[in-house]
């Protein structure tokens, strides 16, 4: 049997297919795997932010026009760049087991997001992570920093930045986990939706693929996705809007920190939920709805989005 899997082009994305591929090949050692890699309009646009290009969703639709094509079996995402919902005729059948979701501050000069000095050059391109850094240090120049992983370093590296923030997980992934200088904590600074999660998309129908790909999938993985997607959609489901949500399993129940914050960081509401982990897609609901209810909805709705 053949699968072929659709994968962006980034050093990242390609890491993260191979990894799949390798996983496979474990469970079937008879599949044969090959990777149809191509650029998506997220990684073709770099002199704006995601938000007013249209959002992280712009790194997953090629991949999945390749799907519905039949020119690919599977598409491997990293889930926090997966919108709320998926396209008719697709679904997220596996979650592969999760890795570091916190977020890291990269500094050639500095240890600490506390040990940056006033109108230090911050590097991001996420709204979340600006919300947050505005609202813990707004004495910080706060910059527009996009391209993969490699360029983010060179230009910091380059000296164009103080420092830069990247997920902690894909600094480990391609092997650059020293240049973490400090791994923030979420409690602080609560990570995206499905940040550290590898997901793969197949065709609903594809019974076939879906029934090779099940001993990878991960079940912490998955209720803690419920739980985070959950939150995210009854949020508007976009990732053009300061939101982040994060999900902790223990002894059957799960615990969710989530927020809603302006794009300048002067209003962050936050709040937290815990419950069993059978209700895990529930309590992404009841919390999102606290958030609205405590002043989320006016901040989204003055950013367009109707919850």
């Amino acid at each position: 049997m053949r699968l072929r899997i659709a994968t962006r082009e980034s050093p990242l994305a390609l890491w993260q297919a191979e990894h799949v591929r390798e996983r496979l090949v474990a469970a079937h050692p008879e599949v044969v795997v090959e990777l149809v890699a191509m650029t998506t309009r997220g990684d073709q646009i770099q002199s704006t932010t995601l938000s007013s290009a249209g959002g992280k969703g712009l790194f997953v639709k090629e991949l999945e026009q390749a799907l519905l094509e039949d020119r690919a079996d599977l598409a491997v995402h990293s889930m926090k760049d997966v919108p709320a919902q998926q396209p008719p005729g697709l679904s997220l059948c596996c979650f592969l087991p999760p890795e570091d979701p916190r977020d890291a501050l990269v500094s050639n000069t500095h240890a600490t997001l506390i040990a940056l000095p006033p109108r230090a050059r911050v590097g991001t391109s996420s709204l979340r992570r600006q919300s947050l850094l505005a609202a813990q240090r707004p004495d910080l120049q706060i910059e527009l920093l996009r391209g993969n992983v490699g360029t983010r370093l060179r230009r910091l590296d380059e000296g164009r930045f103080d420092a830069i923030l990247l997920a902690c997980a894909g600094l480990q992934r391609l092997g650059l986990g020293a240049r973490i200088r400090e791994a923030l904590d979420v409690q602080r600074f609560i990570p995206a939706i499905g940040q550290g999660v590898i997901g793969i998309e197949t065709r609903t129908d594809d019974v076939a693929t879906r029934q090779m790909l099940a001993p990878l999938d991960h079940a912490g993985a998955r209720t803690r996705l419920a739980a985070e997607r959950a939150l995210n959609a009854r949020l508007g489901g976009a990732c053009s809007v300061p939101v982040a949500g994060h999900a902790v399993l223990s002894e059957g129940r799960l615990r969710l920190e989530a927020m809603v914050g302006s794009p300048d960081g002067r209003r962050v509401v936050r709040d937290h939920l815990e419950g069993p982990c059978q209700a895990a897609a529930e309590l992404g609901v009841q919390l999102a709805q606290q958030l609205l209810d405590r002043g989320g909805r006016e901040i989204l709705a003055e950013l367009g989005i109707v919850a």
